[in-house]
C-alpha cells in the first residue's frame, strides 16, 4: 500500500520504517528541516537499536521516504497516519492541538480531491473521543463523508526493543467504525500474523491508556512491597520472584526499585487521571500509583543522604541516565530529580551513560558527565546506579572496589547480587532488601 505517515517522532518514524520493510511504499513526513535532511541521510535523531539500519535499508531501496510537504504525502496514500507528539499539559490532560492541527492540514488536501477513499488513522496516544473530534474537523472542512474513515490504531511500542514490538506483536488494536476501515487495516498487518482486535474507536483510545495504567500499577504496587520488605526485614527480590510465578500475576514489571518514568507511563496515567475526574469519577488507585512512584525517588535519594551525612564536597559517581536501557530518552528519567537533588546538597556528580549523555546535557547541566564508567567512579565516595544497562550489570566490581574513594553502592535497580557485592568488599544499599 501507499501510506502517509505525519510525524518522525519515536513512534511515527518506528512505523514508517517497519511498514517500509513489509513492503509498503512510505513517505513519513516532519515540519522539522533539520531532521527530515539528518532522515533523508538515512540517519535517526534518536537511539534505538537496529531502526538506523533499517531506514538506511528501505531509504535505499526506495520504500520509504522523507519530506517536509505534507500535501503531497496525503494526496497520494490510501492510508495516512498520525504519529504526533501528546505531551501532558501542567493539569496531566494530554495536549492534542498537535493532532488537531494534523487533522486540518489534511482535511484541507482532501477536499481538493475529487475522488478517493484515504482512511485517517490515530497513532498517536490520544484521549478518548479523538477520533470523533478527527471526523468533525475533516467533516467542518467539506471534506465528503465517504471519501474518509477514521480508525484508532493504539501503538505498544517499548523504546530499546520498538522494532521487534512492531513485528511480533502481542496484539493489533484496530478501532473502527466500518468494516472498510477494518479490512485495509488489517491487510496492512497481515503479514505479521498478528491476533488482530477489532474494536469501536472509543475502546481502542482507551485501551491504550488502561495498559499503561496497569503496567505503572503493577511497578508501584511492587515498589509499595518493597518498602514494607525493608522495614520487615525481608528481601524484594525474593517476594517478587515467588508472586510472579502466580500465572494469574506475572513475572513482568515487578522489578523494585526507583519507579517508572519515560514518554509513555508518567503521561499517560496523568492523562487517564484528568479524563476520569472530567467525566466525574475520582480514580483512587491511579492518584495513589502516582503518588507511590514520586515517593520513591525521594526515598531513595533519602537512603543516600542518610548513608553520607553532609553531601558538600562528597565525589558521587552516577551510572546510567536515561529512564531505562537500551534508549537515550531522559523524559521523566528518576535521574534527573537524583542528580539535581544531589548537586543541591553540595555533592560533585559524576556520571556516565552509554547513550543518553548528548539529552542529559541539557537537563543536568551542572553534572560533569563523562565518557567512560570508571572515569566517573574513580574517587569517588559513593557509586550510584540510576540504569540497568547490561555494561554496568557486568562490571567488575573488584575493581569498582579499588576505584572507588569508599567502598560502598546505591543500587536503584537492585541490579546486583548483594552477596557478590560484599564479597568483593562493598558496602551495598539497594530498593527493598
Amino acid at each position: 500500500m501507499k501510506l502517509a505517515v505525519i510525524g518522525t517522532g519515536y513512534v511515527g518514524l518506528v512505523t514508517g520504517a517497519c511498514f517500509s520493510s513489509l513492503g509498503n511504499q512510505v513517505v513519513c513526513v516532519d515540519k522539522d528541516p533539520k531532521r527530515v535532511a539528518l532522515l533523508k541521510k538515512g540517519r535517526v535523531p534518536f537511539y534505538e537499536p537496529g531502526l538506523p539500519e533499517l531506514v538506511a535499508k528501505n531509504t535505499k531501496a526506495g520504500r520509504l521516504k522523507f519530506t517536509r510537504k505534507l500535501a503531497g504525502a496525503v494526496s497520494s496514500a490510501e492510508v495516512v497516519f498520525i504519529a504526533v507528539g501528546t505531551p501532558s499539559r501542567s493539569n496531566g490532560q494530554a495536549d492534542v492541538s498537535a493532532v488537531i492541527e494534523v487533522a486540518k492540514e489534511i482535511s484541507g488536501v482532501m477536499k481538493k480531491l475529487r475522488h478517493g477513499h484515504k482512511v485517517i488513522v490515530n497513532k498517536s496516544t490520544v484521549p478518548v473521543g479523538m477520533g470523533d473530534i478527527v471526523s468533525k474537523i475533516l467533516v467542518e472542512n467539506k471534506v465528503p463523508k465517504n471519501n474518509f474513515s477514521v480508525v484508532s490504531n493504539p501503538e505498544f511500542l517499548r523504546e530499546g526493543s520498538a522494532i521487534g514490538d512492531f513485528m511480533r506483536p502481542d496484539r493489533v488494536v484496530i478501532g473502527a467504525d466500518n468494516s472498510q476501515a477494518f479490512n485495509i487495516i488489517t491487510d496492512l498487518y497481515r503479514p505479521l500474523n498478528a491476533h488482530i482486535i477489532f474494536t469501536s474507536i472509543k475502546s481502542a483510545e482507551l485501551i491504550k491508556y488502561a495498559s499503561n495504567a496497569f503496567l505503572a500499577t503493577k511497578i508501584s504496587f511492587i515498589n509499595e512491597i518493597a518498602n514494607i520488605c525493608e522495614r520487615v526485614g525481608s528481601d524484594i527480590s525474593e517476594v517478587a520472584n515467588a508472586v510472579g510465578l502466580d500465572k494469574r500475576i506475572g513475572r513482568h514489571f515487578l522489578n523494585a526499585g526507583l519507579g517508572y518514568g519515560g514518554s509513555c507511563l508518567p503521561k499517560d496515567v496523568s492523562a487517564l487521571v484528568h479524563l476520569s475526574r472530567e467525566n466525574g469519577h475520582e480514580p483512587m488507585l491511579l492518584s495513589a500509583v502516582r503518588e507511590v512512584n514520586e515517593f520513591q525517588i525521594d526515598a531513595f535519594i533519602g537512603k543516600i543522604i542518610k548513608k553520607l551525612g553532609n553531601l558538600r564536597s562528597k565525589n558521587i559517581a552516577v551510572l546510567g541516565l536515561a529512564f531505562k536501557p537500551e534508549t537515550d530518552d531522559m523524559r521523566e528519567a528518576p535521574s534527573i530529580k537524583v542528580v539535581q537533588a544531589l548537586i543541591k546538597k553540595g555533592a560533585r556528580v559524576s556520571a556516565y551513560d552509554p547513550a543518553a549523555a548528548p539529552n542529559a546535557s541539557r537537563l543536568i547541566k551542572e553534572a560533569k558527565l563523562v565518557k567512560d564508567m570508571f572515569t566517573a567512579i574513580e574517587g569517588a565516595d559513593a557509586l550510584v546506579v540510576l540504569t540497568e544497562w547490561p555494561e554496568f550489570v557486568e562490571i567488575d566490581l573488584e575493581r569498582v572496589k579499588k576505584a572507588l574513594k569508599s567502598p560502598l553502592i546505591f543500587d536503584g535497580r537492585n541490579i546486583y547480587d548483594r552477596g557478590r557485592v560484599e564479597d568483593a568488599g562493598l558496602e551495598y544499599v539497594g530498593v527493598g532488601r
